[in-house]
């Protein structure tokens, strides 16, 4: 890679690097503070809770690119969480069984999602918002009060440490990006999603597959959103119908996509970004607990964090914008 093309690399990435500078500083501070410091238990919780919002983050991020947005993942979060405590059990080949089903269901409520919002031509915003409820209710049916169980070996090995005190949660991660994220970013339907969120009009004369590209984006985020579900089942050993929890999972993810350096007008930004923005924000929540930061006033700071992230994209969109009007 000679010089020109790491800045030019550097530049497409640089939302990603600074979230991860970030995480790098206030993880080191929240150790630095910690009063046990640096143990496996410490750091296993703590990377189970980021990869949690991770992988939501990252079920966000795809609608994003496409200029577009899902209010329904925190919602399908939920139901996988619910239907996974009834069918994740038993032994391990029923366990198995059980994961399928519940990652079919959130590919089923993705694909929803983007089919409504290509040939139904709605907005996503109102869509997912819609869906979001049919979805929580379904999850309620399933579980009207807190319950449920996990198959609890696989639940102990996948929230665990492997040998070195690696989490496994961590390596569960980074099998979501390599086997999910990079085939997609790779892709034409991956480099579509770029183009459609840049400029659509342009993409459509261009001969890009929009109403492909959409639903596929769609879809893959209703599969993500169930993979944090299915961990959330792992972690808890149980389900519950919280509308409360789905409504902040969705707003942390899109807190984290913002933090992640990705643009909420789309077209521009990255999944490992967005993985960064997750564990800065999960940090700066245990931080203020390590501070002894009263409880209500949490929110508030957290709030004050994703507004100055907001504005910092908006930004970008307001030079964009300034340049472009020098040609009129």
């Amino acid at each position: 890679m000679n010089l020109e093309e790491f800045r030019f690399s550097f530049r497409e990435h640089r939302g990603a690097f600074a979230a991860a500078a970030m995480f790098v500083a206030i993880f080191a501070l929240f150790i630095a503070k910690y009063q046990t410091g640096w143990t496996v238990p410490v750091i296993t919780t703590a990377a189970n809770k980021g990869v949690l919002l991770a992988i939501v983050a990252m079920a966000q991020t795809l609608p994003v690119l496409t200029a577009g947005i899902d209010l329904s993942v925190g919602m399908v979060f939920v139901l996988a969480n619910c239907l996974a405590s009834h069918l994740v059990v038993g032994t391990p080949a029923q366990a198995a069984l059980g994961i399928v089903v519940v990652l079919a269901v959130g590919t089923l409520c993705g694909l929803i999602n983007g089919l409504i919002i290509v040939y139904g031509r709605l907005q996503p915003i109102i869509t997912t918002m819609a869906t979001g409820t049919i979805y929580f209710g379904f999850a309620l049916a399933l579980r009207p009060v807190p319950g449920g169980g996990v198959q609890e070996d696989l639940a102990d090995l996948l929230t665990g440490a492997q040998l070195g005190g690696i989490p496994s949660s961590l390596l569960v991660l980074l099998a979501i990006v390599v086997l999910v994220w990079m085939p997609y970013r790779r892709s034409t339907i991956g480099r579509a999603a770029l183009a459609i969120g840049s400029a659509e009009g342009a993409a459509y004369m261009s001969g890009v597959p929009i109403n492909r590209t959409k639903v596929v984006a769609y879809t893959l985020s209703g599969l993500l959103a169930a993979l944090g579900g299915l961990f959330l089942t792992f972690i808890t050993y149980s389900g519950e119908a919280s509308m409360a929890l789905g409504g902040t999972y969705t707003l942390n993810s899109i807190a984290a996509v913002v933090i992640g350096g990705t643009s909420l007008a789309g077209g521009a930004g990255s999944a490992i970004g967005s993985i960064f923005g997750a564990f800065v924000l999960r940090t700066i929540g245990d931080l203020l607990f390590v501070f002894d930061l009263d409880p209500l006033w949490q929110p508030l700071f957290q709030g004050v964090i994703l507004l100055v992230a907001v504005s910092l994209g908006s930004l970008q969109l307001l030079k964009l914008r300034n340049r472009l009007d020098m040609f009129k």
